[in-house]
């Protein structure tokens, strides 16, 4: 197995599996705590592959979202295992930071979006950091600005020819529509509180 195809399998597999336990918390709320602690175990051990993936595409926007969302990801960890009252109020300041200096420097980097490869970029950005952002805090319409990372996600790797993750980001897709769909949200929920 080469090294592109083992950082896609150890990456992909674990952002599914991820997007997956998401799924098994909202269908069985006597278990969700569990299943909310390993999705988002799963994000934090999947995350230096995706980093890596990207960076040797120098999509160094999108590696640098990614790894500004790891603040996002321990703070939905810690609301999971101690409830959203005890996140430490740093860590969500610092967490809402990163949330607006990825998308900043999404637009920034190129001075706006002027290249659709760029609003590729942005929209996965936005996507991700804004769906990890409102999961961790509790709100289901997270799960709809995860769709958008994952389309514009999947048209990314297509074109790099990063086959696996497409088709694991189309699988994501997936699930979070129907996540989406389980909580009675829809396009005009995103950003609403649950």
């Amino acid at each position: 197995m080469s090294y592109t195809w083992f950082l896609q399998l150890w990456g992909g597999s674990l952002f599914l599996l991820n997007k997956y336990f998401f799924s098994l918390a909202q269908a069985s709320p006597d278990q969700q705590q569990r299943w909310q602690i390993n999705a988002w175990i799963a994000y934090l051990v999947g995350l230096p592959a995706w980093i890596i993936v990207l960076v040797s595409e120098r999509n160094w926007i999108a590696a640098a979202v990614e790894a500004g969302s790891a603040p996002l990801m321990l703070m939905g960890l810690i609301a999971a295992m101690r409830g959203r009252d005890l996140v430490p109020a740093k860590l969500r300041y610092f967490s809402m930071a990163c949330v607006g200096a990825g998308i900043a420097a999404s637009l920034l980097d190129s001075g706006g979006v002027t290249l659709v490869h760029k609003l590729e970029e942005v929209s996965i950005a936005s996507g991700f950091l804004l769906g990890t952002w409102f999961v961790a805090d509790g709100r289901a319409s997270g799960y709809l600005w995860f769709a958008l990372g994952n389309v514009f996600c999947a048209l990314l790797m297509y074109q790099e020819g990063y086959y696996y993750l497409m088709i694991q980001q189309l699988i994501s897709l997936a699930l979070v529509l129907k996540i989406s769909s389980r909580a009675g949200f829809s396009c005009r929920d995103f950003g609403d509180s649950q």
